[in-house]
């Protein structure tokens, strides 16, 4: 399991490659990219800015990956998280998670994405015509995990 909380871009088919590496029990390796949208509850937005507290980020993300792992047999995972100034269209988190079977890298990708959105410490600031703005929590974001008290 792999966590990386950076400022620096990443690629994705680098990645993916890596987490690949060296695994043959691997059959499916599904993955999420998160992007910055140039536009939230109406506003337009030139940029967002990612803060995080750092330790305590990576001690929780772990936390979130133990969990899937404990739910899923996956054979690996990898969390990257960008902070500091972000523009439109620049990628902003990286899921992935390989397993022998697509029906559980997808639900623990998933699983992992739904809690890092409410569980994980970032905390996003918006640029947007009216000034800055710090973003609330979604309550869909926390309706998402309803889904996952449900289930064993």
């Amino acid at each position: 399991m792999m966590i990386r909380i950076q400022q620096h871009d990443f690629d994705m088919t680098t990645e993916l490659a890596q987490l690949r590496a060296g695994s043959p029990q691997v059959g499916a390796i599904v993955s999420f990219v998160g992007t910055v949208r140039d536009i939230n509850d109406g506003s337009p937005v030139s940029q967002m800015e990612l803060e995080h507290y750092p330790g305590m980020t990576e001690k929780s993300i772990d936390a979130i990956l133990v969990q899937a792992q404990a739910r899923w047999p996956i054979a690996d995972a990898l969390v990257i998280h960008r902070i500091g100034p972000l523009l439109p269209t620049d990628q902003i988190v990286l899921v992935a998670v390989a397993a022998a079977h697509r029906g559980e890298a997808f639900a623990a990708c998933e699983f992992i994405m739904d809690y890092l959105k409410t569980q994980a410490p970032f905390w996003k600031k918006e640029q947007t015509p009216d000034g800055a703005r710090w973003v609330d929590a979604r309550v869909v974001d926390d309706m998402a995990l309803d889904k996952w008290a449900a289930r064993p």
